[in-house]
């Protein structure tokens, strides 16, 4: 149930937000959470994450969601962002999903799953046309979750990722948002700018 908690979107975090959000990255990396820590971080290194997202968010390039507990103690949950993908002006009208996760005691009250539904809500509301995001191959509960909601695998590059001396699969999921009218989708036929034709 996720009625004991609230759905904010910040764009400026406080000294307060900030070190309740590091304790929560810190949780998810201590038990193993594939959320792009190999070993718990320390504060300057949440810190330094969090500027770079509300950089981004600053311009109109990202979103935070972030749980925070509705029992007056304020502290974060889960937390979600979405990136748009803006490096490459051919790109730009698609977004990542990165870094979904839940505090561990607060794991199983459909936190993830608010999360997401939000980020698709506003990246859609943002005139984007796809999503995207990455998952470690073990992680069969986040999967089905991203099915759930709409996501199709589009790739799987095995052995992608590495912890250690461990090697899991990294996949690659996709959403379709929709697109403005007068869109022309070509896929993979051999027409338009960069088209070439197969050799015999």
């Amino acid at each position: 149930m996720t009625d004991r908690v609230e759905l904010v979107w910040p764009t400026t975090l406080d000294e307060a937000l900030r070190a309740r959000t590091h304790r929560m990255v810190h949780a998810v990396t201590e038990i193993g959470g594939a959320i792009g820590y190999l070993a718990p971080p320390g504060r300057a290194e949440t810190d330094a994450w969090l500027d770079g997202v509300l950089t981004d968010v600053r311009t109109g390039d990202a979103a935070l969601a972030l749980t925070t507990s509705a029992d007056g103690s304020g502290e974060v949950l889960g937390c979600a962002l979405w990136r748009r993908r803006a490096a490459v002006a051919s790109y730009r009208h698609s977004a990542e999903i990165q870094q979904v996760m839940t505090h561990p005691a607060a794991r199983g009250r459909g936190i993830g799953r608010l999360l997401v539904s939000a980020l698709i809500d506003d990246v859609r509301g943002a005139g984007l046309e796809l999503l995207i995001l990455g998952v470690r191959g073990n992680n069969h509960g986040a999967i089905a979750l991203y099915e759930d909601l709409g996501f199709r695998e589009w790739g799987r590059l095995p052995s992608g990722i590495a912890v250690g001396d461990e090697r899991f699969d990294d996949v690659k999921m996709y959403l379709e948002l929709g697109r403005p009218d007068g869109i022309a989708v070509h896929g993979s036929a051999a027409v338009g700018a960069g088209a070439s034709a197969r050799r015999a």
